[in-house]
């Protein structure tokens, strides 16, 4: 007598990273391959933290997460730290990779330190409120491509081509913001880009404040949050894009990338990584 197989499990996304200091990276890394090898995804780490990627299964999830926070091995530095969830039609991811590297995620500027001071983290409830205030200005800090896709109503585009052209456009408006007496509110995919700028910020003499867990915590916490969003939400594995209830819509690749001037090269970089 036969029966059915099990049902597959379905795949979820955790987005997550944490600015703290790490004084053996490589070691990290040798622990979290232990705890995250029924995962897939990718997930860097550097002297100033983890940023990571990861999908599978509820469960298994389940176990990393509490392995990272609880795991003696790691003394509690990711205590607090965010996961961002969403459900999976296209799996995300071919393979796992937990690579050493020298930053999380490169300003360009050498001694910037995110582990000890960075700007004004806003809840998606007070961020709601924050754009609409006078004398704030919204900026995109994210490359122009995702901009396009998708954005914050009445948000700026900086129209950066990478995360490290972004210092040359704030140092060539900070004088005039700081002239008008204007306050920076700064958006990115999951906070980390932003959380980078605003410690390098600090010592510009400006208000700098900066959306806790980016838009897709925006989209987890806020129900209105298409009312203040227009577009979709560019992510960076294989589902493309989000929509503001974290759903995968039809975006493809080619939708992504068609126009940009460095379109052609990216589009060819992200079919190699989404072949695995």
């Amino acid at each position: 007598m036969s029966s059915d197989p099990p049902a597959p499990a379905e795949t979820f996304h955790d987005a997550f990273y944490k600015f703290v200091p790490v004084e053996d990276p490589d070691t990290l890394a040798a622990h979290l391959r232990e705890i995250a090898h029924d995962l897939l995804g990718s997930v860097l780490v550097a002297p100033e933290g983890i940023n990571g990627m990861l999908a599978g299964s509820v469960q298994v999830l389940d176990r990393f997460q509490a392995a990272l926070l609880q795991d003696p091995r790691f003394h509690g530095r990711f205590s607090g730290m965010q996961f961002k969830r969403s459900r999976c039609i296209t799996p995300p991811f071919h393979k796992l990779k937990i690579n050493r590297k020298r930053e999380i995620v490169p300003l360009g500027i050498d001694g910037v330190d995110a582990t000890c001071c960075t700007g004004i983290n806003v809840s998606p409830a007070d961020w709601q409120r924050l754009i609409h205030e006078d004398g704030v200005i919204v900026i995109d800090n994210r490359n122009s491509f995702e901009h396009r896709l998708g954005r914050f109503r009445n948000s700026i585009n900086p129209q950066v081509a990478n995360f490290r052209d972004f210092p040359d456009y704030v140092k060539n408006h900070i004088e005039i913001w700081k002239a008008e007496g204007k306050r920076v509110a700064m958006y990115c995919t999951g906070g980390i880009r932003c959380e980078k700028t605003s410690a390098w910020m600090q010592g510009l003499g400006l208000p700098v404040y900066q959306l806790e867990g980016g838009i897709l915590n925006y989209f987890i916490e806020m129900q209105g949050a298409a009312a203040d969003w227009e577009g979709e939400c560019f992510v960076f594995d294989n589902r493309v894009a989000l929509d503001t209830h974290l759903i995968e819509t039809g975006t493809t690749l080619d939708d992504v990338y068609d126009g940009e001037r460095d379109g052609e090269w990216r589009l060819r970089r992200a079919r190699v990584l989404q072949a695995g």
